[in-house]
């Protein structure tokens, strides 16, 4: 296949990239080439691919939806697929409020935005001190839009707009990995630097839970991020939540706040909230911060929409989706015993480095070169991979795998073969 004459491809140096691959068809962990290959789908597409592609109750459900309202204005206007899901998703997270919006980034945005005018419009005429502070994390990814990329780590990604990204404080991240004897140390260190920054006074905390993705697959332990919630709590601010890529069992509970025993204010969702069939974001609020909103002030009111918020198409997918997660929980909270051997037999070859794994994700940094996004063995190992009919996409030297649930245990023990078997390509 050669480049398309008019598509423009994400995140992609066309000037140095081979030429993207032309899929015909998928099915569970399965994409089909128009070649006739097959090829492993160990990354779920970019993390959103829950149950497996083509999953038959979810494509099911859509059908059964679309031929009978597949949009209405939600400004105006309700409907029964979303308020069903707004039901469920408020009892599963704790959270009783639900604002929809149709991607991560803006998942975040919005969660961003809430917290911001929540203490704007608390404080007003009160002559209280402003809470301007934002807090994430080193190494965070929260989205590619202009809001959400301000509050990431400035990398290769942001570059190019940092006279448009708004100053926020980072902190340490103490990730850790197997065998890890220096963790605590790092905690402490990172907490020191929390309740350092939150003596200026701060609006909102935010941070991915359990595990940064987009960064190199970082774990935290839970009782970290419960230090972190007390000190945030103390603190007055108030705590986000990016579930973006660890909600919907990803980390070997229905959300990764829930495995870590804390409970933020705010919660973005996405990727996995319709088991990867169409593009939705959820942002969980408070009824606390919900109640801050509402006033006979015009300008009290949260002024942010989206032509397609609540689409009825994407409430029916996430429903028929939990249905799938809740009739089945140790299908995902069981993972992590399934990948904990194969990594461990692997993690014995000298390139293997710092192995992890939490949930339905298991990694390791590579021994080879620098640790770098721009590594090349990450395109290295992902060309000799997609010879032998696995799909990967490292993050440079991180090689990691998320796999739908529908992976049998052959397919994964077919993946840790391939690994084991192109690793010494690389040396």
């Amino acid at each position: 296949m050669s480049w398309h004459p008019n598509l423009w491809h994400p995140t992609t140096q066309v000037a140095t990239a081979p030429e993207p691959l032309l899929v015909r068809s998928a099915r569970g962990c399965e994409l089909e080439l128009a070649d006739g290959r097959r090829l492993i789908d160990a990354i779920s597409s970019w993390w959103v691919t829950l149950h497996g592609h083509a999953e038959p109750a979810i494509a099911a459900a859509i059908a059964r939806q679309a031929l009978q309202l597949e949009q209405v204005i939600f400004a105006n206007f309700s409907h029964q697929p979303a308020e069903l899901l707004a039901t469920r998703l408020s009892a599963l997270t704790g959270l009783e409020r639900l604002f929809f919006s149709d991607n991560g980034s803006t998942a975040v945005e919005v969660a961003l935005k809430m917290a911001w005018q929540w203490w704007r419009n608390r404080e007003a005429g009160t002559g209280a001190t402003e809470r301007r502070q934002l807090i994430a994390f080193d190494g965070a990814y929260h989205g590619d839009t202009v809001g959400a990329m301000a509050l990431g780590e400035r990398s290769l990604f942001t570059t190019a707009y940092e006279p448009l990204l708004f100053e926020v404080t980072h902190v340490g991240w103490p990730h850790t990995h197997w065998h890890d004897e220096g963790v605590e140390a790092r905690e402490r260190l990172a907490l020191d630097q929390l309740e350092q920054a939150l003596e200026t006074p701060t609006a909102a905390v935010i941070l991915e839970p359990l595990i940064q993705g987009a960064s190199g697959m970082r774990l935290v332990r839970p009782a970290f991020l419960r230090a972190v919630q007390e000190r945030v709590r103390a603190s007055g601010a108030l705590l986000i939540a990016d579930e973006v890529m660890t909600g919907f069992g990803r980390t070997g509970a229905l959300f990764a706040s829930q495995r870590a025993a804390i409970q933020p204010d705010l919660m973005a969702l996405s990727k996995g909230l319709t088991g990867g069939f169409l593009p939705m974001g959820v942002t969980m609020a408070s009824e606390r911060i919900y109640r801050g909103f509402i006033s006979e002030t015009p300008g009290h009111t949260f002024f942010h929409g989206h032509s397609f918020t609540a689409n009825p198409l994407g409430c029916a997918a996430a429903l028929a989706s939990l249905d799938l997660l809740q009739a089945d929980p140790p299908r995902y909270q069981d993972f992590e015993s399934r990948h904990r051997p194969l990594l461990e037999q692997l993690s014995s070859n000298a390139l293997v480095r710092r192995p992890r794994s939490l949930g339905t994700m298991a990694a390791f940094d590579l021994d080879i070169g620098p640790e770098s996004y721009l590594n090349p063995v990450g395109k290295r190992l992902q060309q000799l991979c997609l010879e032998q009919g696995v799909y990967l996409r490292p993050l440079g030297n991180v090689v990691y795998l998320l796999p739908p649930l529908s992976i049998s245990d052959a397919q994964l023990e077919r993946c840790y073969g391939v690994l084991a078997d192109v690793l010494p390509k690389l040396a």
